[in-house]
């Protein structure tokens, strides 16, 4: 029996090569960009199955979390000015969570005792959130992000913080999330992120917002699966969280980027990289030395 093959060119086989080594790049840039949202998601759902002594589980997310953060610290894989900026995003959303888990409100809860709560909200909560602006944070760095036509910054400070205040208000006025989403089309509709794997790359910032939403999503359907926190109709017995919370993520999102973007807001304005910043000033130096 014979078997046939076609002809395989070495110019496309070069081609393949070269797409699986940057998927390859890339995948291993993005593991390490979410190193701390991976390890406190697997922390959680290790935890739903071990027995653990002295203190309740959640007490245990909360204290490896911590540790893990100041691990990430002391190892220069965040700098202080990051970490400040990340808390920031950690205290809004805690405040945030105070709200939706009151008993006036009741978005979701949290089923299990902690020793390390306030108002019925296990402070591990905060970093949950702290993880997405550690990604975003580590994900500026590894892929030496940059922007072409990135709207002007006061633009997306007053959409940060419409989005957080109808996060509230939502509840009691109208809502205006699809206002929200429309306002973010229409600001961003332009912009482009360009990243650095091999060779650099680009794509519209708004599909990379949608696709970092649907992975927080798919970790949020995780994390409910562990039992860390329950919406009202998984209390009986878990199911599938709503599609429809992409959007509240997609918005959550955004907050979490225009409070990251402070660090590199003159980058942003420059349309500059980490990178390009770095080369730049050497070479200033360099000519600095030229007798």
């Amino acid at each position: 029996m014979q078997i046939h093959t076609l002809p395989v060119q070495s110019g496309g086989t070069i081609t393949v090569v070269r797409l699986l080594t940057e998927l390859t790049v890339f995948a291993v840039k993005q593991a390490k960009a979410a190193l701390f949202g991976g390890l406190l998601l697997g922390f959680m759902l290790l935890s739903n199955y071990a027995q653990l002594p002295f203190l309740y589980r959640y007490d245990y997310i909360f204290v490896f979390a911590l540790l893990t953060q100041c691990v990430l610290v002391v190892f220069k894989l965040e700098t202080r000015r990051e970490v400040m900026v990340i808390f920031g995003f950690h205290c809004v959303a805690t405040v945030m969570e105070f709200y939706k888990t009151s008993d006036l409100i009741g978005s979701w809860n949290y089923p299990e005792k902690a020793h390390i709560a306030v108002l019925g909200v296990p402070l591990f909560a905060g970093f949950m959130y702290s993880a997405v602006g550690s990604y975003i944070v580590r994900a500026w760095k590894l892929l030496e992000l940059r922007f072409t036509d990135y709207p002007k910054l006061k633009y997306t400070y007053v959409l940060a913080f419409l989005i957080y205040v109808n996060f509230f208000s939502h509840h009691f006025v109208f809502d205006i999330r699809y206002l929200l989403v429309a306002y973010t089309v229409l600001i961003f509709w332009q912009t482009r992120v360009h990243f650095t794997v091999v060779s650099e790359r680009s794509m519209p910032l708004l599909a990379g917002f949608a696709l970092v939403s649907f992975f927080v999503w798919i970790a949020e359907n995780v994390a409910t699966f562990a039992n860390v926190w329950l919406y009202p109709n998984q209390r009986d017995a878990w199911t599938i969280v709503s599609p429809n919370k992409l959007g509240a993520w997609f918005l959550l999102l955004i907050i979490s980027f225009v409070l990251v973007s402070l660090l590199y807001r003159r980058r942003i304005r420059n349309g500059g990289s980490m990178l390009r910043d770095r080369e730049t000033k050497a070479d200033a130096l360099s000519i600095s030395r030229v007798p």
